[in-house]
């Protein structure tokens, strides 16, 4: 799925405004920070309650009391007790210890989910920073300064913590912003927009680097993406069930509403009725009853028909399948946005309470949905390969010519080669393991179960992106079998607004051509949501 890059000097004028206040903060808005450019501010009651927390905490530390991170050294070295005089340097070197990942830069998209999920959760304000930190990440969100984040690093357990350093690194003017998708040195950035980098105070480098914002930030795009990819391969698989001429009976609503009433097959089931409505390829289960009793030869026990009264599970079962997905998003989904709202730095302060030392930066419950994440999606690129299975085979297609050929099979491949890579990534995918049980302790046994949280966004994030390819061929191929079938005119308004989406990029295959492009460009329209869109503007609501 394709990245965006956020211009810096400006913030965008067509997303809604996001306000932060560690409350109410959800994927879209994440995705109109990070992807749209939203306008960000802090709420004054979040700046006054992380006012109000900071005395609270400055009276703790005045008062000798001792406090992790604060007096002490930090993860194994808890038994350094480190003298206040010594507030800046400590948190300072805490810092640019920390900014030690490597590897590719994350993309300016989510680096500013990441920078964005960060905000949020100091906004809440139990961390006690003061309010100039609050306010100077919301500003670099304005300004369109992303820093430049590696990918690798985090064990997802005391937070994301070299991730979330190289974000605390600018914040003192040092380490990288993002340039045209390039590091640039962070204080001749901070130069050259008049800003003066900011002193860190008691605590306020571990409140930075101390928290599960790597994996929320990414893993709330990745879900964003994820509805979207559902939406889409319920297109492209109604366009197929046209195709084939397949019966709307697997689609009838008694049979989820009331016998199997799972939100998310429910949900799909209502979407194919939709996406089929006004068709005239599809046929009614009860047609399908009549055909076989108007073959059936009277005196015969066994006979062979052409009549097949249901179809292939790939053309089937998608409400059981994609609706599957659905409901694991939907749990993923709850999962991210409690923990884009929550306090995970450690420790927290409340009024007249005692000093909470515990361990919200532990990343496990994000790890864990990740996971389900990328197993659900990996279903879903699944599914959509053996449906382009399906209309290939000219065993399993039900009248339609081998691979979807034109012209002379055997001098002409069709779409032979492109199902290729369609089934490489469905093996690729399928080798992306759980990252949620590969614990590994670090840091002197402290960490001794980590949730390698970060690790299990971004494999659900590869396999996002994969199923765009496998989902391209198969736009590509449902459009083919259209034309080879010549059953254009009988589609559902949403079936032409579709195979015309595709046609708009993509011209027939009349003859073998270069592939890869044509698969590329609908990969890209499928990152822009142009098919979504195409369908909606036939006043077709998807859920």
């Amino acid at each position: 799925m394709a990245s965006q890059q956020i211009a810096a000097g400006s913030v965008s004028e067509g997303a809604a405004p996001v306000v932060f206040d560690g409350e109410h903060l959800d994927i879209a808005a994440v995705r109109r920070v990070a992807e749209g450019g939203a306008a960000c501010s802090v709420s004054p009651q979040s700046l006054a309650k992380a006012a109000k927390s900071r005395a609270v905490f400055e009276d703790v530390v005045n008062a000798g009391i001792p406090v992790y991170g604060v007096t002490t050294g930090y993860g194994e070295m808890i038994y350094m007790l480190v003298d206040p005089s010594n507030e800046t340097t400590l948190q300072t070197n805490l810092v640019r210890s920390h900014s030690a990942g490597v590897g590719p830069l994350f993309p300016e998209d989510e680096a500013r989910a990441i920078v964005a999920a960060r905000l949020n959760a100091l906004s809440k304000g139990y961390s006690a920073v003061r309010p100039e930190i609050l306010e100077r990440l919301a500003l670099f969100l304005n300004l369109g300064l992303t820093p430049a984040i590696p990918e690798i690093g985090s064990l997802g357990a005391s937070g994301d913590l070299a991730p979330l350093a190289h974000i605390a690194s600018t914040v003192i003017g040092e380490g990288y912003f993002l340039s045209g998708g390039r590091p640039v040195p962070a204080d001749r950035v901070l130069r050259e927009h008049g800003l003066e980098p900011l002193v860190l105070k008691f605590k306020e480098g571990l409140a930075l680097i101390n928290g599960t914002s790597g994996m929320t930030g990414l893993g709330a795009l990745v879900l964003g993406r994820g509805w979207e990819q559902v939406r889409q391969a319920e297109i492209v698989s109604a366009l197929l069930v046209e195709a084939v001429r397949g019966s709307m009976g697997p689609f009838q609503p008694e049979g989820h509403d009331l016998a199997r009433p799972h939100p998310g097959q429910i949900d799909t089931a209502a979407n194919l009725r939709a996406l089929l409505r006004g068709s005239e390829l599809t046929v009614e289960h009860a047609d399908l009853r009549k055909q076989v009793a108007a073959a059936k030869q009277a005196g015969t026990s066994v006979q062979r028909t052409e009549i097949y009264l249901q179809k292939a599970y790939s053309l089937r079962a998608m409400p059981q399948v994609l609706g599957g997905v659905r409901d694991t998003l939907a749990h993923a989904t709850a999962r991210v946005q409690t923990e884009l709202n929550s306090a995970n730095d450690n420790p927290l302060f409340f009024e007249d309470q005692e000093v909470f030392h515990g361990a919200n930066f532990h990343g496990q419950p994000v790890a864990f949905v990740m996971d389900f994440t990328t197993i659900a999606l990996t279903q879903l690129g699944v599914l959509a390969e053996r449906q382009l299975n399906r209309v290939l085979n000219r065993h399993l297609s039900y009248g339609l010519p081998e691979f979807l050929v034109a012209g002379d099979p055997g001098l002409s491949s069709g779409y032979a080669g492109a199902q290729y890579p369609a089934t490489a990534l469905i093996a690729e995918n399928r080798t992306i393991g759980p990252a949620s049980t590969q614990s590994v302790p670090s840091n002197g046994d402290n960490q001794d179960i980590v949730s390698m949280g970060l690790i299990a966004a971004r494999n659900a994030r590869r396999v996002l992106r994969n199923n765009q390819y496998i989902l391209a061929v198969e736009y590509l191929a449902a459009a083919s079998a259209v034309d080879v079938s010549d059953r254009y005119r009988g589609l559902s308004p949403a079936g032409k607004a579709t195979y015309d989406a595709v046609r708009s990029l993509v011209p027939r295959l009349d003859s073998d051509r270069y592939m890869g492009d044509d698969i590329e460009t609908v990969a890209a329209a499928l990152g822009r949501g142009e098919f979504i869109a195409a369908v909606e503007n036939c006043n077709i609501d998807l859920r």
